[in-house]
């Protein structure tokens, strides 16, 4: 069942169709709304965030799953923390329903020790890449979150990529708590069902 995802509500200041395997940055000032909407469906978009003032308070995985009532998986209502304990954003609006904190990013490495793949596109390029404009380096790249990403865990605390939940339409609105650079990969991964074995472009809209 795909979705008619509805506008988003305020003016728009940005609206871009990011490729299959691609990253993307912008900083998104307070107030504003970062809208993601899974075009096709079954596609995980990696995600970091880092106060745009600060980049050293940046996001935090385990506080935001530490704080939020929503545990290890993100929805409506989950605030995204920063190391400092600083909100970077709050998910508004949800259509997906669970998306990852624990599965962290792919990479040539992960790739060759899990797959035996070596030389494919990965999230963790991309956010390297994307990071280079800013300054930043492979030390600067903490545990990402994955929006429309499923990651169960079973009750022995086993986990894998789980096959993708989101359909076509899924989208989530993240509103900036501060000004927040946020970093994107829309995921190149083909060696587990993350994005169904088939990476597909992303819309990405900003709007105040």
């Amino acid at each position: 069942m795909s979705h008619d995802y509805e506008e988003v509500s305020g003016r728009i200041v940005h609206d871009e169709t990011v490729p299959a395997r691609a990253g993307w940055s912008r900083v998104i000032g307070k107030g504003q709304v970062l809208r993601i909407v899974d075009l096709e469906g079954r596609q995980a978009v990696d995600f970091l965030c880092y106060n745009a003032d600060d980049y050293e308070d940046r996001y935090a995985a385990a506080d935001t799953m530490k704080i939020n009532p929503s545990g290890i998986f993100i929805g409506k209502d989950t605030v995204l923390y920063s190391v400092n304990c600083n909100p970077m954003f709050t998910v508004i609006e949800d259509t997906c329903g669970k998306h990852d904190t624990i599965g962290g990013c792919c990479s040539d490495a992960l790739n060759r020790f899990r797959y035996g793949a070596t030389g494919q596109p990965s999230c963790r390029q991309n956010f390297l890449d994307q990071l280079e404009k800013y300054g930043m380096g492979s030390r600067d790249i903490p545990t990402n979150l994955n929006f429309f990403m499923y990651v169960p865990v079973g009750s022995d605390g086993s986990m894998d990529m789980g096959p993708s939940i989101s359909e076509p339409g899924d989208y989530i609105d993240l509103r900036a708590e501060m000004d927040v650079l946020a970093v994107i990969s829309n995921c190149p991964q083909i060696n587990n069902p993350v994005n169904d074995y088939n990476p597909t472009p992303i819309r990405i809209i900003v709007a105040e």
